[in-house]
């Protein structure tokens, strides 16, 4: 089994930065999707990028588009996302996921995701 381990969140002021890390222990080869997703108080889980380990192209969310970035360190098992411009609609809990699939996409939420991390919090103040 895979497991997932999330670090990097924070409390920062809007306009800040943060950098999500997300390491793969059991497992990390080509045909993994991994995301990141979060999930605010009193709201539904939300998918935030995802990336598919064996290449092509990354897929976000609209609200995040231009200011956050995915991507993988291959060797080092480990996952990023980069987050830039941070808007206190940002204020979430932030989790690491990964399935088995060519289909790579947040559009579900996650409900087709299989391996989950801790999650981590980040918090952004205006």
């Amino acid at each position: 089994a895979i497991q997932l381990v999330e670090s990097g969140g924070g409390s920062v002021q809007a306009g800040e930065s943060l950098r999500l890390s997300c390491v793969g222990s059991g497992y990390y080869g080509d045909h993994n999707c991994m995301g990141w997703f979060r999930q605010a108080p009193g709201k539904e889980r939300e998918g935030v990028a995802t990336l598919y380990t064996g290449g092509g192209s990354p897929w976000y969310a609209d609200p995040i588009k231009g200011r956050f970035t995915i991507s993988q360190d291959y060797d080092a098992n480990t996952v990023y996302l980069q987050m830039n411009n941070l808007k206190p609609e940002d204020t979430a809990v932030y989790y690491c996921a990964a399935h088995r699939s060519t289909y790579c996409s947040g559009r579900r939420g996650g409900s087709d995701f299989d391996y989950w991390g801790q999650g981590t919090q980040v918090t952004v103040s205006s």
